[in-house]
């Protein structure tokens, strides 16, 4: 796909991989609609993807927890930017704690942004796509989707949905020329730690196995013009779930000791 005056619609794109994908879209000429809460980190990524990509761009205010919320901005994405030709679910947060210690409300939180949120704002796009047989949806999962770790507990359970529901859907929209992509990356170095880890010392434990947003942005991007199925960085970490899978003991010792930093 050539992405020249392509809609791409991003969904938590304030900020981390979802800015990073609104800017590399805009400079292969995308018209880029970001999505987030922050009305004026939204406000700013529109302003730059207006630069990069010479053209318009758009920012609306949603809350990805709020239906009604979601389909304002549906709504006003048909009537002032038009279909939408590729979607990109990049909206989430985690925390790490004890699942003995966690607010359940935390986790009550957590699978409604990044989970049920995700869900709504794909039926209504992923409906529209049906109409033309045409669209791509790309859903920012986790490694921890795919590998639990200690501490991880319900923010893996979310993005282990995330990565079922994504398998699932994939099957059910090829039929109609609709793509599914999702996306597992392992740390990735963005605002996303202050939350999840507010100490600093996940990030500086797992070292060389953080990614760069921006390149992590340019590899969702590329896949834009020529879908996939998944993309799982870094390849360790791949490696790694493989072993998971084939020799669940080893698994085990992986998630438990060399990947659990948190």
């Amino acid at each position: 796909m050539n992405l020249e005056n392509k809609v791409v619609l991003v969904a938590g794109g304030s900020s981390g991989i979802g800015e990073q994908v609104c800017y590399e879209a805009a400079k292969k000429g995308a018209i880029v609609v970001t999505c987030a809460r922050r009305i004026q980190l939204i406000g700013q990524v529109k302003e730059e993807c207006k630069k990069l990509s010479k053209k318009e761009a758009y920012a609306f205010q949603m809350d990805i927890t709020n239906p009604d919320s979601i389909n304002r901005v549906v709504q006003r994405v048909k009537d002032e930017v038009g279909q939408v030709d590729i979607l990109v679910n990049a909206a989430g947060f985690g925390l790490f704690e004890d699942f003995l210690s966690i607010d359940l409300e935390k986790a009550r939180n957590m699978f409604e942004v990044n989970v049920l949120g995700m869900m709504v704002l794909t039926q209504k796009i992923a409906s529209d796509m049906l109409t033309n047989e045409s669209g791509h949806i790309i859903n920012i999962a986790s490694l921890g989707g795919k590998i639990a770790t200690p501490k991880s507990t319900v923010y893996s359970a979310t993005k282990f949905a995330v990565v079922g529901f994504s398998n699932a859907l994939r099957l059910e929209l090829k039929p109609f020329n609709i793509h599914v992509t999702t996306v597992n990356p392992g740390p990735v170095k963005t605002t996303f730690f202050e939350q999840s880890d507010p100490s600093g010392d996940y990030l500086k434990r797992v070292g060389q196995l953080s990614l760069d947003p921006t390149y992590l942005g340019r590899k969702i991007v590329k896949t834009m013009e020529h879908p996939k199925r998944e993309i799982n960085k870094p390849v360790i970490m791949e490696i790694a779930y493989r072993f998971y899978v084939l020799f669940p003991a080893i698994g085990d010792y992986l998630a438990g000791g060399l990947f659990n930093m948190k």
